[in-house]
């Protein structure tokens, strides 16, 4: 969704061109998430009476390299390039659009009034904002944009004013921890006010939100104590100034010059420091005068940490850049035998067939008394997770529930506590899923997590799970994580049937199987070349249907929806099965047609299935084992893909897939990172 950035730096001397060049670039590294308009808010330079300076907001429809263009043309005419700011706090911004339509009134940073005493950024949905909006109008606030988010800009200045008048002084994160009271909804802010240079304040509830911290000394702690504007008993954060020294986040020794990043995800803060806080729902972090606290309204009687800690990422800015692809999604569908073994080192011993999921080890006997499995996703995700069901019914045998997390959640789903459920998300944020998760935690359930985002909100709640080890994937549609968190929940099956006589030999071929995967897939890839050749045929059509069943009928739902979200075409993924129930109606020689057949238990009644498309004049593409002749005598094109165990076959058929969707989206002339109307990480309902 939107992408949050902002850049403070406390005795660093920097001009006013390295300033916007560093919040420029920290949107681009998150463009990948989607957005339609973008912007940012500085200092101008014009001193006001107060003390402060005045803001400059600059904010423009379409991607950031035409805000850059806006910027450049700005501080051209208008502002001081070459100025000097000792402390200066900027804030950045893309926006995907949810309350009015992408326009620079309704684009972020939003404003408190024309003066721009306040502004502030926002990721996430505010569900009582037409009762804020309405107190508001009554108080004399006049609004200028649709968007949810001006509402907490203008009541933070409805309540500063309040104060002023009253001759009562307030600091800026208590404005803020007053006005997030009033919110209602899932939000990350940040702030920045004329009144309070040099400060920021930022909150979390529901989005993701993340501090990058930067120094040339060492930081004076490993964590940070939590502080708490009012407990149970009322005492407020007075109570507790005592504690002052050792709940302030500062460099050590004389040299207190520090730099402070805040951002929606890691990608945008990589490039200047890997030292990280996890902000989590409900925290205020603060920085005055290069101290960063973090504050809680009031401490909750379940609360599991009272610091936060301060997280080195292993991250490498080069796993962010294109490098000779032209494109993300291109690099990292090409990543896939690299991330296959990440996802599996350290795991599977080949030599002696076990598995070992450390992250779900010690809570191994409890799975294993579980009366059923619930797994809860959405998208690409589900998908991963239809593709492992039958599997996972066969090793475990146990009833496996795979669940659309909006579904779940709007059926109100009896959920038990000899439940296991299992979320599963790429990023760790999907709002869906973690409302899903908290739903099923609340019932007393056992929850694991299965994403790709260390120190992601999943990855927290969760009482355990596994990390995929993918690597991070920017573009929107997801490639490499699918095929990451497939093996791993593969690897969780072959785990509870360790202890299993009978399935000892099927657990062998399946680890071996996943031996030879990497190259397999390499091998897969190879046919890059001829499935261009297919593209240029395709893409000019309105429609393709995706036909397969079995272990294959996840890679047509995926397969499908690659389509859909890349080139816009109409895609549909079909249960071979279900062909005369309805969707052979679909079939004649004009309707373009892709099944997938491999040689497994269901093989025979997919030949059926052909048989069936075929006379009714269909041009069937086939996607099948290598060497089947049977099959592609019977085909109009086909695509080979090497022989492996039925359970993983979807591995090496999704590929072609991936690559088809990628290909028809070039030729379209479209943008395949960032599809239209989509966004990478869904933290909204």
């Amino acid at each position: 969704m939107c992408g949050i950035f902002a850049y403070l730096n406390f005795l660093t001397p920097c001009k006013r061109q390295k300033i916007i060049d560093i919040l420029v670039k920290g949107l681009k590294r998150l463009e990948y998430r989607g957005y339609d308009s973008a912007g940012i808010a500085v200092d101008d330079g014009n001193v006001i009476k107060d003390g402060g300076n005045a803001i400059r907001l600059i904010k423009k429809t379409g991607k950031v390299k035409i805000l850059q263009q806006e910027i450049e043309e700005v501080v051209a005419n208008e502002l001081d390039n070459d100025l000097e700011f000792t402390s200066h706090i900027g804030i950045a911004h893309t926006r995907w659009a949810t309350h009015g339509e992408p326009n620079a009134l309704n684009c972020h940073p939003q404003r408190s009034d024309t003066k721009n005493e306040f502004v502030v950024i926002h990721n996430g949905i505010i569900t009582n904002y037409k009762d804020i909006k309405l107190f508001l109008e009554k108080k004399g606030f006049v609004f200028e944009s649709e968007t949810d988010t001006e509402v907490i800009v203008k009541m933070i200045k409805h309540l500063f004013d309040v104060h002023q008048g009253n001759n009562e002084p307030i600091t800026f994160r208590e404005l803020v921890e007053n006005t997030i009271q009033q919110l209602e909804g899932a939000f990350a802010l940040v702030f920045k006010s004329q009144h309070f240079p040099a400060e920021c304040v930022a909150a979390r509830r529901g989005s993701p939100l993340l501090i990058g911290i930067k120094s040339l000394t060492k930081l004076s702690t490993d964590s940070i104590p939590i502080l708490y504007s009012t407990d149970q008993r009322g005492y407020g954060t007075q109570n507790i100034s005592r504690q002052e020294s050792m709940t302030e986040f500062e460099p050590v020794g004389p040299n207190k010059a520090a730099e402070f990043f805040f951002a929606s995800d890691a990608s945008a803060i990589i490039e200047h420091t890997n030292k990280v806080i996890f902000m989590e729902d409900n925290d205020v972090a603060a920085v005055r005068d290069g101290h960063l606290t973090i504050h809680r309204i009031e401490r909750s009687l379940d609360e599991d940490s009272t610091t936060r800690e301060v997280i080195t990422l292993k991250m490498e800015i080069q796993q962010i850049m294109k490098g000779n692809f032209s494109s993300f999604m291109q690099k990292e569908i090409f990543e896939q035998p690299e991330s296959v073994v990440n996802t599996m080192r350290g795991r599977i011993n080949f030599q002696t067939n076990r598995v070992m999921l450390g992250g779900v080890k010690q809570h191994m006997s409890e799975i294993r008394r579980c009366r059923r499995l619930l797994f809860i996703a959405c998208g690409t995700s589900y998908h991963s997770a239809v593709a492992t069901r039958q599997l996972l019914e066969e090793m475990t045998e146990l009833p496996v529930m795979v669940e659309l997390a909006s579904d779940f959640l709007d059926r109100t789903t009896p959920v038990f506590r000899d439940d296991v459920c299992f979320f599963i998300s790429q990023s760790g944020e999907t709002a869906d899923t973690l409302l899903a998760l908290r739903y099923c935690k609340t019932r007393g359930a056992l929850c694991l997590g299965i994403t790709n985002t260390v120190g992601s909100s999943i990855a927290r709640e969760t009482h355990c799970g596994v990390h995929i080890n993918a690597g991070p994937e920017i573009g929107v549609a997801s490639t490499k994580a699918y095929t990451s968190q497939f093996i791993s929940l593969v690897m969780f099956g072959l785990m509870m049937s360790e202890d299993r006589i009978s399935m000892q030999e099927r657990r062998k071929d399946i680890i071996q199987g996943l031996k030879k995967l990497p190259e397999q897939i390499k091998e897969v890839l190879k046919m890059d070349d001829q499935i261009h050749a297919m593209a240029q045929e395709l893409y000019q059509q309105k429609s393709l249907l995706v036909m397969g069943r079995g272990y294959n009928f996840a890679t047509c739902l995926e397969g499908a929806l690659k389509i859909k979200e890349l080139t816009y075409m109409h895609s549909e993924g079909i249960m071979a099965g279900e062909l005369k129930h309805g969707p052979l109606a679909l079939v004649d020689k004009a309707m373009p047609v892709m099944m997938i057949i491999t040689r497994d238990s269901v093989y025979t009644k997919c030949m059926n299935a052909l048989q069936q498309v075929k006379a009714r004049h269909g041009r069937p593409v086939i996607v099948c084992s290598k060497g089947d002749k049977e099959i592609q005598l019977q085909a109009y094109k086909f695509l080979e893909v090497p022989q492996t165990e039925d359970c993983l076959t979807g591995l090496l058929t999704v590929i072609p897939m991936q690559l088809l969707a990628f290909h028809i989206a070039v030729l379209r002339g479209y943008d395949v990172d960032c599809p239209r109307n989509l966004a990478k990480s869904v933290t909204v309902e």
